[in-house]
């Protein structure tokens, strides 16, 4: 990179805190190497309270894609995302130089000049911190938290989806992230709207066999689908959930489970086959539908039709569900 002029960092369009967190450690490591400033865009906006108060805290600088002319970058680097994933706006004919990832290999990021794609890792930030680590420089105690609660939130304290080199980043980090921040991301105010959306998802939940499936509509950001289903992956009984919601027309969805040997993954690739894209690992994973109708009854067809394949994968017969709550 080294003289070439402007760089680019993208990430996924609605980014977590992993994505932010790799782009500001691969953002640092390229002003130091090269004394040049990067700049860090995507598609969407943050949303969730807890990466707005991330980003206020630690001071996080990003545009939007559709604010810039890639043309005026001679370097665009990809972090926790990779070509043709369908879950960013960069175009598809649009040359990468770079992809740092955790998530499966993808066929058009080996056109890129230099990849480093580590699906046994539970973070994309895991990765950056050791290309830290090995030039030996002390980490800021901002870049040190961000970098700490990347893997933190992306392994739910390595309690998921995680190997030796996210423990060793984790306990390495924690003696200098901030403590006053982190409580602040942890503990953010939320708008009412906000639980008006997960009263939705628990009255819309259905359970067949050990799987809950929720359907949250029209949604105002992405995210709340995947927070959602973090948060009913506690019940009792239940190894799977799927979660679904609209957002600017197209479909958003969430898998987790308890169980790694399902796969959430290639589980949700399976489902989505000819409806849109997908991806993801073990035990968490996301996917769009593009489009998605517009129509109440049009989305619960949708619905219909991926717990039936969804049901399929996992060799369970059908059955009239259960709800979660009473109406």
């Amino acid at each position: 990179m080294r003289g070439k002029g402007p760089i680019l960092i993208v990430t996924h369009d609605y980014p977590d805190p992993d994505a932010l967190a790799a782009a500001c450690a691969l953002q640092h490591l390229i002003l130091v190497k090269t004394n040049q400033e990067a700049t860090i865009a995507f598609g969407g906006a943050v949303n969730r309270s807890e990466n707005r108060v991330m980003v206020r805290e630690l001071e996080i600088r990003f545009v939007s894609l559709a604010e810039i002319d890639l043309k005026t970058f001679n370097v665009i680097c990809m972090v926790d995302t990779q070509p043709g994933t369908g879950n960013n706006s960069l175009p598809s004919d649009c040359p990468i130089d770079l992809v740092i990832d955790h998530h499966p290999l993808q066929g058009l990021t080996e056109a890129s000049r230099w990849v480093d794609v580590r699906p046994d890792y539970g973070a994309s930030a895991t990765i950056l911190f050791e290309y830290l680590k090995t030039q030996g420089g002390k980490l800021a105690t901002k870049l040190a938290t961000i970098l700490f609660y990347a893997i933190a939130s992306e392994t739910q304290n390595l309690g998921r989806d995680w190997n030796r080199a996210d423990r060793e980043a984790y306990l390495s980090l924690v003696p200098l992230s901030n403590n006053r921040i982190l409580h602040e991301i942890t503990r953010p105010k939320s708008p009412r709207a906000y639980f008006s959306c997960f009263a939705s998802g628990l009255r819309n939940a259905r359970i067949y066999h050990d799987l809950l499936v929720f359907n949250l509509y029209d949604i105002e950001y992405p995210e709340i689908v995947a927070e959602i289903a973090d948060f009913l992956l506690q019940i009792e009984g239940v190894k799977i959930i799927l979660g679904i919601g609209r957002y600017g027309g197209e479909g958003v969805l969430s898998m987790r489970t308890s169980s790694p040997d399902l796969h959430a993954g290639k589980l949700i690739q399976s489902i989505v086959a000819g409806l849109g894209t997908a991806g993801g690992h073990g035990m968490t994973a996301g996917g769009q539908i593009r489009p998605m109708p517009a129509s109440l009854a049009d989305q619960q067809a949708v619905e219909k039709r991926l717990v039936e394949r969804l049901l399929d994968q996992l060799k369970l017969l059908w059955v009239e569900p259960e709800t979660l709550i009473a109406n």
